[in-house]
């Protein structure tokens, strides 16, 4: 069993928080190339062109870096990062998701239509070449500052994400913020609220990992 890995690539952060919340250690095969591009080896392999990717043992390839979170979750539930019961497991995953779609996947739409390596590159995963479009910047920067004060708004009641507890979704929106610095966006300063629970998740020693 092994995780294809691109270390400095966002998606695959959050599994690297998760394990290590987990206190698992799982071989990691680094297949980040040249140029913000994966390794043509790789890609050969798994055309799909994303990262991360679990191997298990038997050659089953797992992509999706929440996909590989269930995977361990149901393999070992504790500490439980993806809920409890019913009901918590269904509020942790919709807070997850949230944060996936409003904060990480506006964060990578505003990189990729402005970073000069990904000018043929807009979408993930592609073969094809894909334009950068400038209008999908502005877009994007909306996107964020909604995502911003919308979180602000649910962390005044709740001490993380989802909750009580520290949980998959708490991961996947510390990178969602974290990869916004990539396009000097932060954290705006009337968000207290999100700027709290920030300072408080990133100095978990997951944050690091």
């Amino acid at each position: 069993m092994k995780i294809y890995d691109w270390h400095i690539a966002p998606n695959p952060r959050r599994l690297h928080i998760y394990l290590a919340e987990k206190g698992l250690q799982i071989p990691l095969e680094e297949v980040g190339g040249d140029n913000l591009k994966l390794k043509p080896s790789y890609v050969e392999k798994y055309p799909h062109a994303m990262v991360p990717v679990l191997e298990l043992d038997d050659g089953t390839l797992i992509g999706e870096a929440m996909a590989i979170c269930r995977y361990f979750e149901e393999l070992h539930p504790n500490p439980p990062l993806m809920g409890t019961d019913a009901k918590d497991k269904a509020i942790v995953e919709m807070q997850e998701k949230r944060a996936n779609e409003e904060g990480m996947l506006a964060a990578s739409e505003l990189f990729r239509n402005t970073h000069p390596s990904f000018a043929n590159r807009g979408l993930p995963g592609s073969a094809e070449a894909i334009q950068q479009h400038p209008y999908l910047v502005e877009r994007a920067k909306a996107r964020l500052a909604r995502f911003y004060r919308k979180f602000d708004t649910q962390l005044a009641n709740n001490e993380f994400v989802a909750g009580k507890r520290y949980t998959i979704a708490d991961a996947t929106k510390l990178c969602a913020i974290d990869f916004g610095k990539w396009t000097d966006l932060d954290i705006p300063p009337e968000c207290k609220h999100l700027r709290r629970w920030y300072d408080a998740v990133s100095a978990r020693p997951s944050a690091k990992a």
